[in-house]
């Protein structure tokens, strides 16, 4: 192989490792949609939200805090039986879904009782990610978002 050719080889290679360097590292990128939590009756309440990771690898959340609960946790719904759990997969290109029926967001002891109409800020933390602070709507206590 000539030195000419050879060169032309080393630029080539070079250029698609650079261009591969530019190019998704496969990191979670996360954005979150549809929260809401239904307004509470008593102490407790419920969170409800979509959490989307539009990136190459995935993610875990870890726990959820907020101003108006010091005991903020997730919860998994399986055979009607509801228990805490220390982290959800978030996929990569894919999406956690905590819903009714399913997994939530537990709120124990509040401070207050948000009213119908009112947003309560939470935070998010993941395991890779940088936490995501999202405020809830507060819907009727019936609310479905299926049915609207």
């Amino acid at each position: 192989m000539s030195r000419g050719r050879t060169l032309a080889c080393v630029i080539a290679l070079s250029a698609g490792l650079a261009l591969a360097g530019c190019s998704s590292d496969g990191t979670p990128e996360l954005k979150v949609s549809g929260g809401f939590m239904p307004q509470p009756v008593t102490d407790m309440a419920a969170g409800f939200l979509t959490v989307h990771n539009d990136g190459g690898q995935g993610d875990k959340l870890t726990s959820v805090t907020s101003a108006i609960s010091d005991d903020v946790t997730i919860h998994e719904t399986k055979d009607q039986r509801m228990r805490k759990v220390e982290a959800f997969d978030i996929p990569a290109d894919g999406e956690l879904d905590l819903e009714r029926g399913g997994n939530h967001i537990m709120f124990m002891a509040l401070k207050k009782q948000p009213k119908q109409g009112e947003k309560v800020a939470v935070e998010l933390h993941f395991e890779k990610s940088d936490p995501i602070t999202v405020e809830l709507p507060v819907k009727a206590p019936t609310y479905n978002p299926t049915e609207h």
